[in-house]
């Protein structure tokens, strides 16, 4: 059994973005996603690198919970799976064009979850008459 699977937890770079799939296709959200890396070097001194990751929603229930929820700076995991695309490019340079073969990679996302990034709780209702009454769950959570 082969398995294509990729996990991110990053922050989101700029808001979510609804396209349009060529010729009237179905609408997807776009959504980019940076992770950081960091270790040691051999003079024992701090490195990082930064990825950026471009993810794709399709499924339309995830797309709009992501449009909504989702805004620049949120902390977010994501569980999908690698999709490449090629596309040709033009190059205008001399006299003959050239055409470069691209392939970019994304993710197709199954799942996106806001990550709590340690904000301050609600207080909680301290003179409740009936203590067997919970308060109401204030968690966002993705609706599927």
């Amino acid at each position: 059994m082969y398995l294509n699977s990729a996990t991110i937890v990053g922050f989101v770079g700029a808001d979510p973005e609804q396209r349009q799939a060529r010729n009237n296709g179905p609408k997807f959200t776009v959504l980019l996603v940076a992770t950081r890396q960091s270790w040691k070097n051999a003079q024992d001194e701090w490195s990082s690198k930064t990825e950026r990751h471009r993810v794709c929603i399709f499924r339309p229930r995830l797309a709009e919970y992501v449009l909504e929820s989702i805004k620049k700076g949120s902390h977010v995991l994501i569980e999908g799976s690698l999709i490449s695309s090629t596309y040709d490019r033009l190059n205008g340079k001399g006299k003959k064009a050239t055409i470069t073969k691209i392939t970019s990679w994304s993710i197709r996302a199954d799942v996106v979850r806001k990550l709590d990034r340690g904000e301050p709780e609600p207080e909680a209702v301290t003179s409740n008459p009936n203590p067997s009454e919970q308060a109401p769950d204030t968690t966002e959570h993705a609706p599927f």
